[in-house]
């Protein structure tokens, strides 16, 4: 695991509070996951969630992914935790907009201590967040806490793959994306394994590369003045930030990063 020092939790706050949160919206769309739809279906799908099921969305961000489940697989309950309150705000609001409060609900805490009870639920589901969390042991040991047994931990995120970034291309990677760390195939693996958990697919999905390019077509052919409108017509801050997604599609073409994607069930 690829680690850098002074990348905090406030920093990600900092991100999800502020206008940088924004924009990963504005480029990636409510769902805000390399793959969108088509993600968050093939993941449902391979996990077999469905009707009548109850689930955990851990850091779950505008709650898109929850309202996914809700509307497209007829999920019964989802819960949702993250703690950033704006995002939390946010998902209640597009939660009441879509009538779907009866079946949602969400909580401001910690992910990797969520207070909630112990092997209640059917799934619990992450996309594309989980990089964000600095200990991802306590991570995955809240996850396999909160399923019952036989239940499912099913999510998607961005992770380092058997090539691996140098130690200079890491500290850049993770201190332009605000990761604390990034975790491998292996790595996640051996985590859902100790925590008695079976591991029925750890895979690269092959998404990430094609996205990354989508991502830099939009900002420079459609979305330029409402991504500078974001961040206050912002020109250096713009060309900056370009560098680094820039910086990014090279590594995800290199294959040296990619978008894992995670299937267990509890023992």
């Amino acid at each position: 695991m690829k680690v850098i020092d002074k990348v905090s939790f406030k920093d990600v706050l900092d991100v999800y509070s502020g206008p940088e949160g924004d924009l990963w919206e504005l480029v990636m769309g409510e769902q805000i996951h390399v793959g969108g739809f088509a993600s968050s279906m093939a993941l449902a799908e391979k996990a077999g969630i469905g009707a009548g099921t109850s689930g955990v969305d851990l850091c779950c961000c505008n709650g898109a992914g929850m309202r996914f489940l809700v509307r497209f697989r007829n999920v019964k309950q989802m819960t949702g935790v993250d703690f950033t309150e704006k995002v939390i705000e946010r998902a209640r609001q597009r939660c009441k907009e879509e009538g779907m409060c009866d079946r949602l609900q969400f909580k401001l805490t910690d992910v990797m201590d969520t207070g909630l009870p112990a092997g209640k639920a059917d799934f619990v589901w992450g996309e594309d967040a989980w990089c964000y969390v600095e200990d991802k042991a306590r991570l995955i040991a809240e996850a396999a806490r909160l399923v019952k047994p036989g239940g499912l931990i099913a999510f998607t995120d961005w992770i380092e793959t058997s090539k691996g970034m140098s130690d200079a291309e890491a500290e850049r990677f993770l201190r332009f994306m605000k990761f604390p760390n990034i975790e491998s195939l292996s790595g996640y693996a051996c985590l859902l394994e100790k925590n008695g958990c079976m591991v029925t697919c750890a895979e690269d999905t092959g998404q990430f590369a094609p996205h990354v390019d989508l991502y830099l077509d939009m900002l420079n052919k459609q979305l330029t003045y409402d991504a500078l409108k974001i961040i206050g017509f912002d020109m250096d801050l713009m060309q900056a930030m370009g560098g680094e997604m820039v910086f990014m599609r090279k590594l995800a073409h290199e294959g040296k990063i990619a978008q894992g994607r995670f299937l267990a069930r509890k023992k």
